[in-house]
């Protein structure tokens, strides 16, 4: 059996960027000061007539991102997630979403995963925060492929992306020749019967280890990536609290506002009663450790799952 290729989100949007320069002339990289980091400098090296470091100065990089968007311009504007949706919070809503600029935050580092930067630097609220913003498109690749793909989406999509890219190397397991990736459109990865396990971002390799695992306690589950949080695909979540005996909702983000949030909104709108549990972080800041290690620490693993969905099913 060959070992599975791993990588991380954010080599994906390096790869996009570089391609995209070649597509769009009118295409402009800005970063703050983390271009190794965020992989902006693939872009740099390409083009560096239109990348611009605006150095630690995140608020700013905005501004002028949302000035080169209103004069015809296309902007991606990359920092560390905490920073992005944290320090520049004001200029992204006021700047950028409220004229509806074609803007692409896209932010890497996101989640616990960040490891030994610590809490400090451990965005798990930034989908939350995003979310809140009116007309802003929220996006959580799975994996490399993913991203490259979401990266791609949103620059043809017309209005502000948020995009969340990570920083340790997952399992890889889409495929570039027959992935198909659309903005708003929730992906169903394996059929079940039993229960739904909806994932996003680094939780959906482990939701499809759970839906395995499961099967040694003759257990069918359905499992869904969500790689966009907003515009939210309502049919596909729907359908399975219609279909299944409830839902097992996991990310890499605070229980409160990210998909947990998102998943039992959409419900409660539709006056569907079905048992839905969460594997997140549950309210409480990171710590410094090695990524893994930290995944572990906070339940965000397919062990996690499977104990969730055994509980909900009643079977522990």
């Amino acid at each position: 059996m060959s070992e599975i290729r791993k990588a991380a989100t954010r080599d994906g949007y390096g790869r996009a960027l570089v391609d995209l320069g070649n597509q769009y002339s009118n295409m402009v990289v800005l970063d703050a000061d983390l271009a190794k980091a965020t992989k902006t400098i693939e872009f740099k090296k390409a083009f560096p007539d239109r990348f611009i470091d605006c150095g630690i100065a995140e608020c700013n990089m905005m501004g002028v991102a949302a000035g080169l968007a209103s004069i015809g311009k296309l902007p991606f504007a990359s920092t560390f997630a905490i920073f992005a949706t944290g320090r520049a919070f004001e200029q992204i809503r006021n700047s950028i979403a409220y004229p509806k600029l074609n803007v692409k935050v896209c932010a890497t580092h996101a989640g616990i995963s960040v490891g030994e930067d610590g809490a400090s630097h451990q965005a798990i609220e930034d989908i939350a925060l995003m979310r809140t913003i009116p007309g802003m498109v929220v996006i959580n690749p799975s994996d490399e492929i993913e991203a490259y793909a979401a990266t791609l989406a949103a620059a043809k999509h017309e209005g502000p992306v948020y995009i969340r890219y990570g920083r340790s190397a997952l399992p890889v397991f889409n495929t570039s020749e027959t992935y198909k990736f659309e903005i708003g459109k929730g992906i169903c990865l394996a059929e079940g019967e039993d229960v739904t396990i909806i994932a996003t971002g680094l939780m959906v390799s482990e939701a499809l280890n759970a839906a395995e695992e499961l099967k040694n306690h003759n257990i069918s589950a359905k499992v869904i990536n969500i790689h966009t949080l907003k515009p939210l695909d309502k049919d596909i979540i729907l359908q399975a609290a219609r279909t299944t005996k409830g839902i097992v909702t996991c990310e890499e983000h605070n229980v409160i506002g990210g998909l947990f949030s998102a998943v039992s909104e959409t419900l409660s709108y539709e006056g569907i009663s079905t048992k839905i549990l969460p594997v997140a972080v549950m309210d409480i800041f990171g710590r410094s450790g090695p990524a893994e290690e930290l995944l572990n620490l906070y339940g965000l693993t397919s062990e996690a799952i499977v104990n969730k969905a055994l509980h909900l099913l009643h079977k522990i």
